[in-house]
């Protein structure tokens, strides 16, 4: 009996993806319109505050893109390890090597975001990101005669997510992606817009599901990558961390279009979690700049506590201090007594640098800077416009010299 075509790759149309570009055409331009704005609020940062910016992002989405598949980070390592990348100031803790590997890739992506794709690059993007595992090898496409599965539920009755294509079909699976992904560049003959390039280059590559593990991470990687290129920087965006807030959307997204190859509800869904993590992004730059301004003010008015307390809650970024800052927060950050606290705490409230929210016991303290995140707005439908339009938006970005 022959064997049920269940997964996408066993359909006959495998890897011809399908899809309504109409219902992508305002995602792409608001995409380009915004890359814009985004990059003009960039220019208004000195340079230590672009690179504050990328290792702020950076480590982000390190954290984040590996909390996705349940990988707890440690933070502080995670920061560090980018930060010394920089050259910006940070201690000197050993890194453990987890930390470090997915750092490393965090740079690479950052740093080489133009140099062409190849087997080689991947391959060494997994064995980064499997630095310090014992129990498999990095950089190696996986092997075994053994379906790989996605699965939940009790080990007897398991579900199955996705199943993926046998071993033995990954590296021809993966030269044919790798094809692909050149043809559908800037500079290849089937271009695509870039959400559509880089939505498609996510599920395509998950799809095939190459490693034993870490696929997802690269995934979100080479989803990144895609954008960069078609924009010719960088695109600096918290893609994973506006994946992580709603996970399970991913997921099922994720297995909804993991069985046939018309993915234009995929393909929605990815172009507005882009929007979603580029609209953080732009947060974060205004975050930026208005914490300069604020210690630009407070300098030579504040005290070694209070400067230390401000700094480590603008570590928090512009969502600011989990719960708000509390009195007993201030106390553990600067060792000094209740009374200290007390007055210290009310001087940044009349120096504007706090605002105090509650009252008594639940009184707490906000940076005055930091804004809570806000769900990225309704796309409005337009009228469709022509693809020479957004090629030339698009061919704008690449000829460009935005620092």
């Amino acid at each position: 009996m022959a064997r049920l075509k269940l997964w996408n790759w066993q359909k006959d149309d495998w890897p011809d993806f399908r899809f309504d570009a109409g219902s992508l055409t305002a995602l792409e331009e608001r995409f380009l319109q915004e890359s814009g704005v985004y990059w003009g609020a960039v220019k208004h940062l000195e340079k230590d505050g672009k690179d504050l910016l990328v290792a702020e992002l950076m480590s982000e989405e390190a954290l984040k893109t590996s909390e996705i598949e349940g990988e707890i980070l440690n933070r502080e390592s995670v920061q560090s390890s980018i930060r010394r990348q920089f050259g910006l100031a940070t201690d000197h803790r050993r890194v453990p090597r987890a930390e470090q590997g997915i750092s490393e890739l965090m740079v690479e992506l950052y740093r080489e975001s133009q140099v062409p794709l190849d087997e080689a690059r991947l391959l060494h993007w997994h064995a980064l990101l499997m630095n310090g595992r014992r129990d498999l090898i990095g950089g190696v496409y996986r092997e075994g005669g053994d379906p790989m599965q996605v699965v939940s539920g009790p080990l007897l009755e398991p579900k199955v997510h996705f199943e993926a294509p046998p071993a033995s079909a990954a590296p021809n699976e993966m030269q044919r992606f790798l094809e692909w992904y050149r043809n559908t560049g800037p500079a290849g003959s089937a271009r695509l817009p870039m959400l559509t390039r880089a939505g498609i280059c996510h599920l395509y590559f998950v799809s095939i599901h190459p490693f034993e593990d870490g696929n997802g991470r690269i995934g979100r990687a080479l989803s990144e990558k895609s954008l960069a290129e078609g924009l010719g920087k960088p695109a600096l965006i918290a893609l994973s961390a506006a994946i992580h807030r709603n996970r399970k959307a991913y997921y099922e997204m994720l297995e909804r279009n993991n069985k046939r190859n018309e993915i234009t509800e995929w393909l929605v869904y990815f172009a507005e979690t882009v929007l979603e993590s580029q609209a953080e992004s732009q947060r974060w730059v205004e975050f930026l700049i208005d914490k300069t301004r604020l210690i630009d003010r407070l300098r030579g008015k504040w005290n070694e506590r209070q400067e230390k307390v401000i700094l480590r809650m603008a570590r928090e970024g512009p969502v600011g201090f989990q719960g708000g800052l509390s009195a007993e927060n201030y106390l553990a950050i600067t060792g000094a007594s209740r009374a200290t606290a007390t007055r210290d705490l009310q001087d940044l409230v009349e120096m504007g640098a706090l605002i105090r929210t509650g009252r008594l016991k639940g009184t707490r303290y906000h940076l005055a800077i930091t804004a809570q995140p806000t769900p990225v707005a309704d796309v409005i439908p337009v009228d469709e416009s022509t693809q020479l339009k957004m090629d030339a938006i698009a061919q704008a970005w690449r000829s460009a010299n935005l620092s």
